[in-house]
């Protein structure tokens, strides 16, 4: 049986997709992006505020569907610009500070609501 996990209180996604399904021991966290679940407002002030807002709503997620971080395994990084990187692999690296997940990180040409940095993990018990 598979179960759908979302951030309390935030929005509906804006498609036919669940923010993250549990299913046995594992946890898929669909794309994330830097939107503020309480405000619905983008944090765009910088890539870095941007990059911490994606990975607070990761937290949120894994911590409701109860997981925990150092259960992430996988994780795929999606930017707008590869001259991002140094600053998004900052941010990223401060929530795995020991042992982080196996991940990609790519460029593409845009991403939903033309922001910046989507992430997206697996995780399992």
């Amino acid at each position: 049986m598979k179960k759908v996990i979302s951030i309390p209180g935030s929005p509906a996604p804006i498609g036919p997709y669940s923010q993250a399904i549990v299913k046995n021991d594992s946890l898929f966290v669909s794309g994330q992006i830097p939107l503020n679940p309480q405000s619905g407002e983008l944090v765009l002030d910088s890539i870095s505020a941007a990059t911490k807002q994606v990975m607070e709503n990761i937290v949120s997620l894994v911590h409701s569907a109860e997981f925990e971080m150092t259960d992430i395994v996988k994780c795929s990084i999606f930017l707008k610009s590869m001259d991002d990187f140094a600053e998004v692999n900052a941010e990223y690296a401060s929530y795995f500070p020991e042992f982080p997940p196996a991940r990609e990180t790519v460029q593409v040409s845009k991403l939903p609501m033309d922001v910046p940095v989507e992430i997206s993990c697996i995780a399992l018990k």
